[in-house]
């Protein structure tokens, strides 16, 4: 597996001078699903911006697919790093949903065959088929988001940062979206970068997890060893998912609530089973 981005020795500040990043070195590797995590002005979204060169770090290097991006523009990285911005409102430039998601494409002069199949194959993956010909901007909050993911997904990146997608979502569009981008990123080996306050999207979507926290890069690692207990996540502003502290609690390890009732109904005894639930609800009332 290749370095798709990699941070070296990292340090940003804005113009009044007050320390952003910290010495931050990284790598995310090619094809990975990574979540990019940390409390609120812990520095996650400006990491963000200079992997796609939207700033440039005071000092140290960022690389995209082994090339310095310090003297690069976002556009001359537009085939290798897509953006959805946390808030939708600042990406929306066209008169009607199927102009917007065009628009990169157009500028790319795409031919006119291949545009309109890549902006309705975009648009019908986010479900947002009915809405083509609507103005972006009257469109609700979550479907603002989606077209986001729609217009990006459309310029077909090896790179996706997604920053907080899932906000604005109910839970099956939430679901549904997470699918389908867990989809494209094994079957294409399309490289994803979530950044999230989710931390059940985190560790069901994520294999790799970056953890900032005021600045400094705290934790780089598999993102279900993240959640095992045993790291002071409390401290960096997060809280472990609850399928995780089930796990934990009863010494198993499954991906889904019914997985794990079915691991307990083989593993534990019914006294043992009826011992860990209390105990469970006694820890749950803790929390």
């Amino acid at each position: 597996m290749s370095a798709m981005i990699e941070a070296k020795n990292v340090n940003f500040a804005y113009r009044r001078g007050v320390p952003v990043l910290n010495d931050i070195t990284c790598t995310v590797q090619d094809g990975e699903a990574v979540s990019l995590l940390g409390h609120n002005g812990s520095g996650k979204t400006t990491l963000s911006r200079l992997f796609m060169a939207l700033d440039h770090p005071r000092s140290g290097q960022v690389r995209v697919d082994g090339v310095d991006i310090a003297n690069f523009e976002p556009a001359d990285l537009a085939d290798k790093v897509g953006y959805v911005f946390q808030n939708p409102d600042l990406q929306l430039l066209g008169d009607t949903v199927y102009e917007e998601v065009a628009y990169g494409l157009e500028n790319r002069k795409i031919p006119k065959a291949a545009l309109d199949t890549q902006v309705r194959e975009a648009v019908e993956a986010m479900g947002l088929t009915p809405y083509l010909e609507k103005y972006p901007r009257s469109l609700s909050f979550g479907q603002k988001r989606r077209l986001g993911v729609a217009a990006a997904l459309a310029l077909q990146p090896r790179t996706l940062i997604l920053d907080e997608i899932t906000n604005g979502q109910d839970e099956q569009e939430k679901m549904d979206m997470m699918r389908y981008l867990s989809g494209l990123q094994q079957e294409k080996h399309m490289t994803l970068i979530l950044i999230t306050h989710d931390m059940e999207i985190a560790r069901k979507y994520t294999n790799h997890a970056l953890v900032l926290h005021d600045g400094s890069l705290v934790y780089d690692g598999k993102t279900q060893d993240l959640f095992d207990g045993k790291r002071p996540i409390g401290e960096w502003g997060l809280q472990q998912p609850v399928l995780s502290r089930l796990n934990a609690l009863f010494g198993v390890r499954a991906e889904s609530p019914e997985g794990l009732c079915a691991l307990l109904q083989c593993k534990l005894s019914p006294a043992e089973r009826s011992a860990s639930v209390n105990a469970g609800i006694e820890g749950g009332n803790r929390t």
